[in-house]
């Protein structure tokens, strides 16, 4: 999930925390908008507020109405084309991981798109056909976090308010649960015949199971790593590359001038959670790539005092480069990346910014370009029956040497930023509009992933 939660104010102010949460060596270009060779699309009726998801062909969010009322939104992933909407709603869910996404599950010919809805006097997980909308199936979950696909299988937390909280495995097809253990978790990867979730506790752990039939391959206490002290206020994000599992445990203070709880970052493999490394004491900065495609950190000393940055080589976790911050602007500053994510850029609005070659250290002059958020003052989301959500945080183009914003629509993010599936790239604009670019042929993590 994404990041995706809560941030320091030392990091960004805290108003723009919220925007934020929801809550990440793909550099596609973005120089010129897509060309005619490259298949595009734009939605710009839909009002979308979480992350858009892919598979199967379909793309699925969760949109606001002008009504107050969130909906469930399914496209063809290649046009485009709406195919149909439902309604949905938040169920126990925290604001502070921001509006869920449906989740897309299933085989081909038999996909289907899970999300919550209103069903009788409760709520309830259900399960719709991936191109018409007709319902497959329901399940009584209470509250919950939210749907999400763990390879062809579909997981939920369930009953996350109570005492018989349960993360449950179905069959996308049926809704009926082929396992389920006690306590609340998250999908973090999923292969052929395992799945790997963070375990949301006191004492929280990485595990495997096995996807059939439920049985624990492997279990990993993050404390192991971080140190005593893990709070799960702070936020986390996973990310994966190869055969490693990469984990980020952001830092939370409870009372003004308090210290901070474990943090830093640490990877696992994934056959046996064996650790590969651990870096503490490292912030993950924002806005940034999946850990798994690059690690651009900040630096926290022993007194909770704030550093440089330090890039990251993801499969080893050693140092690949440092940069101070002797050269930020004066005025109050926002980071920004390029394309390529080959510099760390200081982006005071519209006033002369700077950007640091990470090779090198060097400025970057002339009107260079990188991505930071559109806004840094979002507005909540006005959901009818909920408080405290803001939309997944939107990014747009900015000159560097101006401080200047660029025309976003003209513009299209970076594929560190949206991620993509089988080539097909999706993301939200700061309006809620969709749009969709099939520019390459792989799969990758975004930001928010």
């Amino acid at each position: 999930m994404a990041p995706h939660r809560r941030l320091l104010s030392a990091l960004i102010p805290a108003q723009t925390a919220a925007l934020m949460l929801g809550a990440a060596a793909c550099g596609g270009s973005s120089d010129t908008p897509a060309a005619a060779d490259r298949p595009a699309w734009n939605d710009t009726a839909v009002d979308a507020v979480s992350r858009p998801v892919i598979g199967s062909g379909f793309t699925a969010s969760t949109a606001l109405g002008r009504d107050g009322h969130l909906q469930t939104v399914v496209s063809d992933v290649r046009s485009g084309k709406r195919l149909w909407a439902r309604p949905a709603v938040i169920s126990g869910r925290p604001a502070a991981m921001g509006v869920a996404p449906p989740a897309i599950a299933g085989t081909a010919g038999h996909t289907v798109v899970a999300s919550v809805e209103t069903q009788g006097h409760g709520t309830a997980l259900v399960g719709r056909d991936a191109r018409t909308g007709a319902q497959r199936w329901t399940r009584a979950v209470g509250t919950t976090f939210g749907p999400a696909r763990c390879g062809t299988l579909l997981c939920v937390s369930e009953q996350t308010a109570r005492k018989s909280a349960a993360f449950t495995v179905l069959n996308p097809e049926t809704g009926k649960p082929a396992w389920h253990m006690p306590g609340v978790a998250e999908v973090e990867w999923a292969g052929p015949g395992r799945v790997v979730v963070f375990r949301m506790s006191a004492h929280p752990t990485v595990e495997a199971h096995d996807l059939a039939t439920g049985k624990e391959v492997w279990a990993f206490p993050v404390e192991n790593a971080l140190g005593r002290g893990a709070d799960l206020s702070g936020g986390w994000a996973f990310g994966s590359v190869g055969d490693t599992l990469i984990g980020y445990l952001a830092p939370y203070q409870t009372r003004a001038n308090g210290p901070l709880s474990a943090f830093g970052f640490f990877s696992l493999r994934l056959d046996d959670g064996k650790q590969q490394w651990v870096r503490k004491r490292l912030l993950r900065v924002y806005p940034s790539a999946n850990p798994a495609v690059s690690l651009i950190t900040r630096e926290v000393d022993d007194h909770d005092r704030y550093g440089g940055f330090t890039e990251l080589d993801p499969r080893t976790g050693r140092s690949v480069t440092r940069l101070t911050t002797s050269g930020t602007p004066k005025a109050t500053w926002w980071l920004a990346f390029p394309d390529n994510l080959s510099a760390v850029g200081f982006l005071a609005h519209d006033q002369p910014s700077l950007m640091y070659d990470l090779r090198t250290g060097k400025a970057v002059g002339g009107h260079a370009r990188a991505w930071s958020f559109c806004t840094t003052t979002p507005a909540p989301l006005k959901i009818t029956g909920q408080q405290g959500f803001y939309p997944i945080a939107a990014l747009c183009p900015y000159d560097l040497k101006s401080g200047h914003r660029l025309d976003a629509a003209q513009a299209v993010p970076p594929s560190w930023y949206t991620g993509a599936v089988d080539g097909w790239r999706v993301w939200r604009d700061e309006r809620g509009g969709l749009h969709g670019v099939h520019d390459g042929d792989g799969t990758s993590p975004g930001m928010y992933q």
